[in-house]
């Protein structure tokens, strides 16, 4: 992951070669012009030098002519080694015609010639021969600068084009300078603003994103940053981080809503919520049984109604053994079946392995209730409810069934929606109706979709109900509370 540092780092170090680059080539450009200007300028200095020292030179002959001195004598030797070494050194210059050099070197050697013999005539006292040799060297010594004022001044001529060349250069130097300068401002104000784009973007998406879950807005769209610096992760902390806490509302809902229920559970039971229409029923058919009967089925009804008052009665937030909630039903189908006799049939089935999990306290009981209140109980015969447990694909399934009224499917779609707003489900024994037994099951196995209905009117109810833990699991950590 690229960081911001990195970037600007690197941002930094490309200009700095740009500029690096630009300015060496600059340099060289430059120097190439001022070797070319100071080899020119260096050619002038010697065509000057050699035609004041070949000047020297002939005064020094015919000085040493016309004194006889030593010293004049010396100072001739001495300038016509400088002369022969200036005539080297132009020898080895390039920038002049090869005819033109060669011309203007034998004239310096014809120069330094004539003086010399006419220094050799004057010791040997030959007038004749050494006036007739020093005016040779006049005349080579005037021609000599006179082609000498020539190979400068074709020089200049030159040097002229050189001069607009360097011109010509110097403006588009300028020229490419301006350019440059637009260019370098123009990428970095360019480099700037992508830059800054690319952190100022991103920033106002997270500020925007910050100020809607301070507002309360925590479902808002997922922050994608397109980078691969620090933003991309904070942007990605700031998704994990609005997901957590999106969760942690939810799960302090559930928990509100769960607590609600049970508190209901409670007050229900802190009311007395044993029905007294139920009650009443349950008391007389007691006293027919006890009228007609010995006392034994008298007992066994009496401790049928104490074992669902007292498992109805108990703490509401501990999760109990399925084959408790199965114990309660048929006790509950006993005193139904002691009320109406042969009207109603009750059926249970249940798997063995099914009777081991753990499941919420009254979770069955107020479905079969519901199925015989709502269901069965207003047929004067042939009534039949039907519970059926057992294990399928690792699951273990509840269906409570009858062949009752049934319901319209408008009321089941309201049911399953936590619609039904009325008290029409309640059971009489234990006040808890079908959706508190719906929403029970969904806070208790963190799940939806556990509970189903199928009816039709006329036809009868199905209720499913699934429990998602193994056989054999503990639940008793996961309780209600």
């Amino acid at each position: 992951m690229k960081t911001i540092r990195s970037k600007l780092i690197l941002y930094f170090f490309v200009f700095v070669v740009l500029f690096n680059v630009v300015s060496i080539s600059i340099f060289f450009s430059s120097r190439s012009f001022l070797q070319e200007y100071d080899s020119s300028f260096r050619q002038f200095l010697l065509l000057n030098q050699i035609s004041q020292t070949s000047n020297q030179l002939y005064e020094k002959a015919n000085q040493f002519v016309l004194g006889r001195n030593q010293r004049v004598l010396n100072d001739f030797q001495k300038l016509r080694v400088t002369l022969n070494e200036k005539t080297k050194q132009l020898q080895n210059q390039k920038g002049f015609g090869e005819i033109q050099v060669k011309s203007y070197i034998h004239m310096i050697e014809t120069l330094i010639q004539e003086c010399e013999m006419s220094i050799g005539f004057a010791i040997r006292d030959d007038i004749d021969q050494y006036s007739l040799h020093i005016k040779e060297a006049r005349n080579t010594s005037s021609y000599l600068q006179d082609t000498t004022m020539s190979l400068i001044d074709h020089k200049l001529t030159d040097y002229q084009t050189f001069y607009d060349d360097l011109e010509r250069r110097k403006r588009s130097f300028i020229w490419f300078a301006l350019f440059l300068f637009n260019t370098t401002v123009l990428l970095a104000v360019f480099f700037a603003l992508w830059f800054s784009r690319g952190i100022n973007k991103p920033v106002q998406i997270l500020s925007k994103a910050a100020s809607e879950v301070s507002a309360g807005k925590l479902d808002g769209p997922i922050i994608h940053i397109d980078s691969n610096d620090e933003l991309k992760l904070l942007g990605e902390t700031f998704n994990l981080m609005r997901k957590n806490i999106r969760q942690y509302i939810a799960e302090i809902e559930e928990k509100s809503e769960l607590d609600s229920l049970l508190k209901e559970l409670e007050l229900k039971h802190l009311q007395n919520q044993i029905n007294p229409h139920f009650l009443f029923n349950t008391l007389n058919t007691i006293s027919r049984t006890a009228y007609f009967e010995n006392a034994e089925e008298t007992s066994r009804l009496i401790h049928a109604v104490s074992t669902l008052l007292r498992y109805s009665l108990g703490n509401i937030n501990q999760s109990v053994r399925l084959r408790e909630e199965i114990k309660v039903v048929t006790e509950y189908f006993y005193i139904q079946k002691t009320r109406f006799s042969d009207r109603i049939t009750f059926s249970v089935n249940v798997a063995e392995e099914c009777k081991k999990i753990q499941v919420p306290r009254l979770i069955l009981q107020p479905i079969v209730e519901n199925a015989f209140i709502h269901g069965v109980e207003g047929m004067e015969e042939g009534g039949n409810i039907l519970l059926n447990i057992f294990s399928e694909n690792g699951r273990t399934i509840a269906e409570i069934h009858d062949n009752g009224a049934g319901m319209t499917e408008e009321l089941v779609t309201l049911i399953t929606n936590h619609q039904e707003k009325n008290s029409q489900h309640v059971g009489h024994s234990t006040g808890i109706g079908l959706q508190n037994v719906m929403r029970r099951m969904e806070l208790f196995y963190q799940a939806e979709n556990l509970v189903s209905i199928s009816s039709a009117k006329g036809r009868g109810t199905s209720v499913k109900l699934i429990f998602p833990m193994e056989e054999g699991d503990s639940l008793e950590g996961n309780n209600c509370g």
